[in-house]
């Protein structure tokens, strides 16, 4: 049963990576600009799901990156019912990364919702037989770890975004599930993945000391590193 988890979460991931790079290439604009219609060119783009050929991030790669979660998500957790929250909605951690690596801003009209999503299906995860975590732990560690991060954003408000505040709420709530061990393990690494990213852009001359740069994907690989040893461990 753990190895179909895992098949069928790549082969999840894979599909929706392929349908990111679009949605990345529109999200990625400047606070207060309108979301992006038209590619380089002028030609209209369709919807918001496909590949951005010459333009965006390329869909082979972020398919076997979102594949790659997806399935070590599913090894993890095995065949409990959180594993389809959190496979379902890693795409959106993927797509949020992607976009702040280019514009350094995470979008309320993601991190929000995926707030919104995590909280309510691991609640309903928790209502079904075999489920390994608590969903009160859960909302607890989201409000712990989206406080955690305002006060951060309040001590330094130029190295920290109120985007990754918001960002934290989802993740606290993933760490949460499985307790307060994985919730501590999860918040620490994901700031010492961000503080060894800075530190390598520092000595290598691409940033300055005061310099910002995009810190949602080291909080969001973090938290995946975190609910990974939290499923083994469960």
């Amino acid at each position: 049963m753990g190895v179909l988890v895992i098949i069928l979460g790549a082969a999840y991931g894979a599909t929706a990576g392929l349908g990111l790079p679009r949605a990345a290439y529109r999200l990625s604009v400047e606070p207060g600009e309108p979301w992006r219609a038209h590619c380089p060119r002028g030609r209209p783009l369709p919807g918001w799901l496909g590949a951005a050929p010459g333009y965006g991030p390329r869909a082979g790669r972020v398919a076997a990156a979102t594949a790659a979660v997806c399935a070590g998500l599913g090894a993890a957790v095995g065949a409990r019912p959180e594993a389809a929250v959190f496979i379902a909605l890693a795409p959106a951690l993927v797509l949020l990364a992607l976009v702040d690596l280019a514009v350094h801003r995470l979008p309320d009209v993601l991190t929000l919702p995926l707030a919104a999503a995590c909280a309510a299906l691991l609640g309903a995860a928790a209502l079904l037989p075999g489920a390994a975590g608590s969903w009160r732990l859960a909302l607890l560690g989201g409000l712990a770890l989206g406080a955690a991060y305002l006060v951060l954003f309040l001590v330094n408000p130029a190295g920290m975004g109120l985007g990754d505040v918001k960002l934290a709420l989802p993740l606290g709530v993933a760490l949460g599930w499985y307790g307060w061990g994985v919730w501590a393990a999860g918040a620490f690494l994901g700031l010492l993945y961000g503080a060894l990213y800075g530190l390598a852009l520092v000595l290598r001359g691409r940033a300055g000391r005061h310099q910002g740069f995009a810190f949602g994907p080291w909080m969001a690989a973090g938290a995946l590193t975190g609910v990974l040893l939290g499923g083994f461990g469960a």
